[in-house]
């Protein structure tokens, strides 16, 4: 990955963590405490004047391997 578009990616990151500190907060907080096999993630989206749509998905250890893939890309 070549370093513009390394910065173009930290700056949407910070630029979303700007907007949404609360559920970034709220993703840290699970990331810290770990997340483990067999746990249900569950997401809410409400459109306006839209009742809501609900997804989940228990977590395999495929997820698990992923995100730490993820985080050693990242380093």
């Amino acid at each position: 990955m070549n370093p513009a578009s390394i910065m173009k990616m930290m700056n949407l990151k910070n630029k979303f963590e700007g907007n949404h500190p609360k559920f970034v907060s709220f993703l840290k907080f699970l990331v810290e405490r770990g997340i483990e096999e067999g746990t249900v993630i569950e997401i809410s989206v409400k459109k306006p004047n839209q009742d809501p749509i609900v997804a989940n998905m228990k977590v395999l250890q495929d997820d698990l391997d992923m995100v730490q893939e993820l985080k050693e890309l990242a380093k």
